[in-house]
Parts: C-alpha cells; structure tokens; sequence
C-alpha cells in the first residue's frame, strides 16, 4: 500500500515554485529511525526541497513521516478471485500489494498529473514508475540506487534508448558505470548529507559501525578488525537479517563489542561523531554509501573497504580503503586512521556531499527538463 506524504513549502522560498512528485519505495516508511539509507535520503530530498518553497508530494508508505502531513491513496490490495489465487504464477502478497501500489499511481499521474505537477522524480526501486513513463504527460527522473536489476533494465530496454521518456540519473560514477549500457546518459548525483545535523564531533576512545545488519553490510568483518586492532566497537542500525544477526553478530558481542541498536539520527550522530574513526565494511559493491558522508561530516575519518563508490568519496586526508574482505589489512589501517584530521574529514563532506548540493543539482535538472 502507498500513501502520500505532503510536504507543506516552509522557508527559502524561490523565484521558482516547482511542484515535485517524489515517488519513495513501498517497502518502508519514510520515517525515523530509518530503516535504510533509501529512506533516509528520501526524506531529506523532500524535507529540502519544501524548505526552499517548492511543493513537494511524497508517495511513500503508511507511517512515514506524519511531521509531514500523511494522508492516504485509494490504493489498495487487490481483491483476487480464488482462481486467481490458485494459479502457479501468484506471488507472494507483498509482491502484489507493491505491484498494485505502483500501478494504481501511475494510472493516477497519467490522468490528471499534469495538472498536479511539474515533474516526478522516482526514487523508488521498481520497474512500473519506469515502464509506466509513457503514459505520463510530463517529465520522469529515475535516481539509480542500485546496480542493475532484470525488472529495471528489461522496462528502459523495452522503450528504447532513443526514445525512453525518463531521465536517469545515478547516485555515483560507479553506479552510473554499471547502468552504462542500458542507461547510458544517466547524470551523476550524489546523496546529500544533512550537515546541520551530523555535526562535527570530539571523537573518543571507540570505532563505530552503522547501517543495516544483514550479510552484505559486513558487521561481522568490523568487529573482527576491531578485536585485531585492539579497539573497541560500537553497532548501530536496523535488524535486516535475524538470522545474520543471532547467528553472526550477537555471539561476537561483549569484551568491547557492543550493539546499541536502532538509534533515530539525532542519537546517532553523537554516537558517530563521539568515535574515532568509523569502519564501512560492503561485502558488495556499494553504489553509494550514506554512511561515509555522515561519518565524515562528523568529522570522524573512515576506514573501510575498496569497494563500489567508496572510493569516490574518501580521499587519504580523511580515510583510507582497505583490500575487499579483508578485515586483517582493514585492521592494520585503522591506526593511520584515527589519527587524522577531523577538520579534514568535516570539509569534505561539505565540499562533495552536502545536501544543499545534491538539491541544487536536482533543482537545475527540474528546471532544464520542464523549460
């Protein structure tokens, strides 16, 4: 089910009031603490957007933000014959549910979203905003959270390259690099980091890990580059895999390994910005990494492995990259590390991952797409 979040236009106003569709992904609420880096970055794009003036709908999930105003779409599971039910091609009832959800507000856009809107901007990580584009009597930007999925590349292909209605772009070179054959134009912009709010830090005598606890976070490689280092280690994020979680983090804990849990974000930069460096361990290949600009724009330096864009956002004045996998050579960085400027680690984040930033560039392509 889907719901739509409206963000009321607040301070900043603009010469230009545009009004922005923002479609978020159905899987969770945009709402703190967050359930991922998806959500978060969701919310602070619309938050950003109504404070510069402009009128901003976001369709997100019941629970998100009621700070907002949240009031809910007529859309609905649909209401499926026993036949239907019965057949060898019925997914799961999440699957449908999200699939009517899209489909629903993509017939809903393309029959009066002109008079609605300006432009709409998925933020989602499903196939139909794309598919559906055609249908829609105004301008479509896609952001690219993700490497390439079959639903996703089988939509943009069965437009066209030529042709395709939707405007991509890509939260990093390298994720922009993997969507290169099938969308080859996509525009880089990176996720924006609030740094009003995750402000500098003292540092202290701790390393910090934050995200999601499932495998491909690689909680379990930070602690033990942690235990090898000699330092201890604090866990912060979403339970995303029980079983990861009981089985892989939880006997690791103690002796100065701790998990402190869900933390809304508030809690969570003093936490982050209370350590004396942050270790980001992808046991995949990270299209972004949320988590290295907030450590950064703690002032806390990054320690963590060469993987997907990490390396686009740290340079050796505020981290250092370990080899993949390895937390042995990870631990044997995080010494350098902590010893690095926080000043340093601070003015990067503000020069190559703020948030004024990223709403300046989605601003400008607003404006060159409806002109």
């Amino acid at each position: 089910m889907v719901a739509a979040v409206r963000s009321v236009p607040r301070a900043r106003p603009m010469s230009s009031c545009l009004r922005v569709a923002l479609i978020a992904s159905a899987r969770f609420p945009v709402s703190e603490p967050f359930a991922g880096g998806l959500e978060a970055h969701t919310w602070a794009l619309a938050k950003t957007l109504a404070d510069r003036g402009h009128q901003v709908e976001l369709f997100a999930s019941p629970g998100s933000d009621p700070a907002l105003g949240v009031r809910e779409l007529p859309v609905h599971q649909p209401v499926l014959s026993d036949a239907a039910r019965a057949d060898v091609s019925m997914p799961d009832a999440l699957w449908i549910a999200e699939h009517h959800a899209y489909l629903r507000l993509m017939l809903d856009l393309a029959r009066d979203g002109r008079q609605r809107f300006d432009v709409v901007h998925n933020n989602s990580l499903h196939y139909l905003p794309v598919a559906m584009a055609p249908t829609l009597p105004l301008p479509v930007v896609t952001t690219l959270h993700t490497p390439p999925t079959p639903w996703m590349e089988s939509a943009v292909q069965a437009q066209g390259q030529d042709a395709c209605p939707v405007t991509f772009t890509a939260v990093s070179a390298h994720t922009a690099a993997a969507w290169h054959a099938t969308a080859p134009a996509a525009r880089v912009i990176r996720n924006g980091v609030d740094t009003h709010l995750w402000v500098p830090g003292p540092g202290g005598p701790y390393l910090v890990w934050s995200g999601r606890l499932v495998p491909e976070k690689g909680a379990h490689l930070a602690i033990a580059a942690a235990r090898q280092a000699g330092m201890p280690l604090r866990l912060a994020g979403p339970i995303g895999d029980r079983q990861y979680f009981v089985e892989c983090i939880e006997p690791l804990l103690g002796d100065g390994i701790s998990y402190e849990g869900h933390l809304d974000r508030h809690i969570l930069a003093k936490l982050v910005g209370g350590a004396a460096a942050a270790l980001v361990t992808p046991c995949w290949d990270e299209p972004y990494g949320l988590v290295v600009a907030e450590a950064l724009s703690c002032g806390t330096p990054v320690c963590g492995f060469d993987r997907g864009a990490l390396g686009e956002i740290i340079t050796p004045e505020c981290g250092r990259l370990a080899q993949a996998d390895n937390a042995t050579a990870l631990a044997a960085l995080i010494p350098e590390v902590v010893q690095l400027d926080r000043d340093a680690a601070r003015k990067r984040a503000e020069r190559f991952c703020s948030l004024d930033t990223m709403a300046d560039q989605y601003t400008q392509l607003y404006e060159e797409l409806i002109t």
